[in-house]
C-alpha cells in the first residue's frame, strides 16, 4: 500500500502533466492507441515468459514500455505519411494495439490474475522495483517538459507557425509522443492498461473549467489528479476495490461537481 501511494503521488502529478499538453493539442486519443500496445506488449511478455526461461526475471511491465515506446515511433510516421489526415494515425495504432493484445492473450492461454491487475491496476502489484522505475520515469518526463517547455506551448497553440519559425516539430512531436509512452507504462499497475488514459484527461477536463490561464491550466489539473488518484487508492484499499475503476470515478466525479459549480456560479 505503501508502494501504491507513493506511486500514485507521482504519476498523479506527471499524467495530468502531459495531459495538458496532449488535451490543448487534440491529441488526448493518443493515450488510448498506446495503452492498448501497451497492453499488447504485456501479453507478449507474459507469453515469452511461458516459453522462455530467461523471460521469466523480466517484467512484463519493460515488454509494455517497449511496445508502447514502438507505438509512439508509428504514430510519428504514421503522421508525417498521412500529412492532411493526421488523426488517421491514432486509429491504426489503436486498431493494432487491440487486434495484436487480443491474439497474445488468446495465445497465452486467456486472462490470469497478472493480466487482470495489469488491465484494471492493483495495489498489492506495485513493488519496490516497480516504485524506483516510476521515481526513475517520472524524473525523465519533468526535466524533458522542463527543457522543451516554450517549444512544447508553441506547437500546441500553432503547429504549423512553430514549424516556420525553426522549431523542430517532428523531433519535438516524436519525444513528446515517446513521454506519454512513458506516462501510461509507469501508471499502468496503479490505474491500469486500459483506464490511465481517462487520469491523463479528466483532472485536465476539470482544470479547463476553472483555469484562466495556462499556467493555471496545470496547477488545477495537477490537483485534481493528486486527489483523485489518493482518494481512490484509499477507497479502493477500504471497500478491497479495483484501483483503477475507483481513481477513475473520483476523476469523473470531480469533473461533474467542477461542470455542475459552474454552472449554478453562471445561472
Amino acid at each position: 500500500m505503501q508502494h501504491a501511494l507513493l506511486s500514485g503521488l507521482i504519476i498523479g502529478f506527471v499524467a495530468p502533466l502531459i495531459g495538458v499538453f496532449l488535451v490543448v493539442r487534440r491529441m488526448s486519443l493518443i493515450a488510448d492507441a498506446l495503452s492498448h500496445i501497451t497492453l499488447s506488449g504485456v501479453a507478449a511478455g507474459l507469453l515469452l515468459s511461458q516459453y522462455i526461461p530467461s523471460f521469466q526475471s523480466i517484467s512484463p511491465v519493460y515488454t509494455g514500455m517497449f511496445f508502447a515506446v514502438g507505438g509512439a515511433f508509428m504514430i510519428d510516421k504514421l503522421r508525417q505519411a498521412y500529412r492532411f489526415y493526421q488523426e488517421l494515425a491514432i486509429p491504426i495504432i489503436l486498431s493494432t494495439g487491440i487486434g495484436l493484445g487480443v491474439v497474445l492473450i488468446s495465445l497465452a492461454n486467456g486472462f490470469n490474475v497478472d493480466l487482470f491487475g495489469y488491465l484494471f491496476g492493483s495495489l498489492l502489484s506495485v513493488t519496490e522495483e516497480d516504485l524506483v522505475r516510476v521515481v526513475i520515469a517520472s524524473l525523465v518526463v519533468i526535466a524533458i517538459v522542463w527543457l522543451f517547455y516554450k517549444e512544447l506551448l508553441y506547437l500546441s497553440f500553432d503547429e504549423e507557425g512553430a514549424r516556420i519559425s525553426g522549431v523542430p516539430r517532428n523531433l519535438i512531436n516524436v519525444v513528446f509522443s515517446v513521454l506519454v509512452a512513458l506516462v501510461i507504462s509507469i501508471s499502468m499497475q496503479v490505474v491500469g492498461i486500459l483506464l490511465v488514459s481517462a487520469l491523463i484527461t479528466l483532472p485536465v477536463a476539470a482544470a479547463l473549467q476553472l483555469a484562466s490561464s495556462f499556467r493555471q491550466t496545470f496547477i488545477y489539473a495537477i490537483v485534481f489528479g493528486e486527489v483523485s488518484v489518493l482518494s481512490g487508492l484509499l477507497i479502493a484499499y477500504t471497500f478491497d476495490l479495483a484501483s483503477g475503476g475507483t481513481i477513475v470515478l473520483v476523476a469523473v466525479l470531480l469533473l461533474v461537481c467542477v461542470l455542475v459549480g459552474k454552472r449554478l456560479r453562471n445561472s
